[in-house]
């Protein structure tokens, strides 16, 4: 069935009560909103490090991202980047061979033992004639599930980006060689913060994601001696304000909003998460100390989901285990889960301050976005826009949770979490480079989109989008489109706009 717009905690009116579902005829009506000229965006920093992680050559990948780009610049990039995924390619192939060799000399082992060193000759030459085709089908059919989804749902946070887990030696000593660059970046006595986001635009660690998340957020300072103080200053005003404010929840003028909150938790993913009495604790005290100081904006529905992505990845700096879904956050120390409540909320609240219009009254940040977005979309594939246009299917019906959520509703939340290391890599990244990864990721479900002819199932496929099997491919691929656009888009408000 086809859902209400998630979010809004007083919404000027609601898009799908106004435009019936069952066609009458009669055209719904626009946003109300009018949209002021935009202006244009901020200038686009020539040396943002380039989309596609080149692994080994990320040095003079970024040495390149700080030139003017030019056609020969292009080709040179897309021709390393085409050698190097056809290096990856042989070697994959290579090691597959001496899995099916090292099989084959294991079987014949088996057999020697089984039946006498008679046997052995003619087991093994057995296996060479009779199972060739064998093993040929079975080589094509392990190439086809490595680029396919796999059938079990995969882990929520378990290798969230393409640096955590590897399969092929390869790409492991390229993850420690990442792994390497971050460790002495974070050495020095100061951190350079414009290096960091550059390293960390293509995916963060799991090992540093933690204190490199701080940084870019704002939270810990670059001079690693001020950092202990900080913390310990920042937490202790944390918990000075749940002892001020957290009694008053069951007070009159604050019992709408924490019982709001209350509700709201529950709905949160992952599902395995929410339903720990001890998380659901956690998550209402930072929520509505937000709220209580936070008065212009309040407590509003989407809220609850930003502090996930950073609860989750602090809780992974305490534990080893790879799914978090899956650990019991009540047996950490209390001094541990009170560090990673307070470093949740500030660095929540570092993200808020940067979007806080979306949560306002009739939350104006966010009409104004989805407005952008319909207008970037009709520029960049004019089919796809006239397509909803022509079955009346308004923006807001779906991209409203797309901005109120940041997308954290449409995408697994290791997916989330990979895209936050890149949202907070980018100069406004929640607030801007958000809108380009929304038309990519609309865009990118163009075939789907144009293949149905009516208002209910297209409405239904945009608000639960396939997926659930997304991994760091897919996440990339929508990063570098989003790149793509923006550096299309960023600096020309004349095209950006008809």
């Amino acid at each position: 069935s086809i859902q209400h717009v998630y979010g809004a905690q007083h919404p000027p009116f609601d898009p799908l009560l106004h435009g019936t579902l069952i066609k009458t005829g009669s055209k719904p009506p626009t946003t109300p909103v009018k949209l002021k000229k935009v202006s244009t965006f901020q200038e686009f920093e020539s040396n943002t490090s380039d989309a596609w992680d080149l692994g080994d050559d990320d040095d003079e990948l970024l040495a390149i991202a700080a030139e003017n780009l030019n056609t020969e610049v292009v080709m040179e990039t897309a021709h390393k980047v085409i050698q190097n995924h056809s290096k990856l390619q042989e070697q994959h192939k290579l090691q597959e061979e001496q899995l099916q060799e090292e099989k084959q000399v294991e079987s014949a082992e088996l057999s020697s033992i089984a039946y006498g060193d008679n046997r052995l000759v003619k087991s093994v030459s057995e296996g060479h004639t009779s199972s060739s085709s064998d093993n040929a089908s079975e080589n094509s059919s392990m190439q086809r599930s490595q680029s396919l989804p796999q059938t079990s749902t995969p882990p929520l946070v378990s290798g969230m980006t393409d640096h955590n887990t590897s399969v092929t030696p390869a790409l492991t000593e390229r993850e420690a060689s990442r792994l390497d660059k971050f460790k002495q970046l974070l050495a020095g006595p100061n951190t350079d913060l414009e290096e960091l986001r550059k390293l960390s635009w293509s995916g963060i660690p799991k090992q540093v994601r933690p204190i490199a998340w701080k940084l870019l957020s704002g939270y810990l300072p670059a001079n690693v001696d001020r950092r202990e103080s900080t913390l310990q200053r920042k937490r202790k005003e944390y918990f000075a304000f749940v002892e001020q404010y957290y009694d008053s929840r069951n007070d009159e003028n604050h019992q709408d909003t924490y019982r709001q909150i209350h509700i709201d938790i529950p709905r949160m993913s992952p599902e395995v998460l929410r339903l720990q009495p001890k998380v659901t604790e956690i998550f209402e005290r930072i929520l509505f100390i937000w709220a209580i100081r936070h008065p212009a904006s309040g407590y509003v529905q989407g809220i609850n989901d930003l502090v996930t992505p950073f609860f989750v990845v602090f809780v992974c700096e305490y534990i080893e285990e790879e799914e978090v879904e899956n650990f019991d956050v009540s047996s950490l120390p209390e001094e541990v889960l009170q560090n990673i409540e307070a470093d949740s909320f500030w660095c929540m609240s570092k993200l808020l301050d940067g979007i806080q219009d979306n949560y306002t009254f009739a939350q104006p940040g966010i009409q104004k976005k989805v407005k952008m977005l319909e207008e970037l979309v009709s520029r960049i594939d004019e089919q796809v826009h006239r397509h909803l246009d022509q079955h009346e299917v308004k923006y807001l019906q779906f991209a409203f949770r797309w901005m109120n959520n940041l997308l954290m509703r449409e995408v697994p939340l290791r997916c989330t979490i990979r895209l936050w290391d890149t949202y907070q890599s980018e100069p406004e990244g929640f607030s801007h480079f958000h809108l380009y990864v929304c038309a990519a990721f609309l865009v990118r479900w163009r075939k789907k989109i144009l293949e149905e002819k009516d208002f209910q199932e297209l409405l239904i496929f945009l608000q639960n989008l396939p997926t659930i099997h997304w991994g760091n491919e897919e996440v990339s691929v929508l990063l570098a489109e989003a790149y793509r656009l923006k550096f299309a888009f960023a600096d020309a408000p004349n095209h950006y706009k008809k």
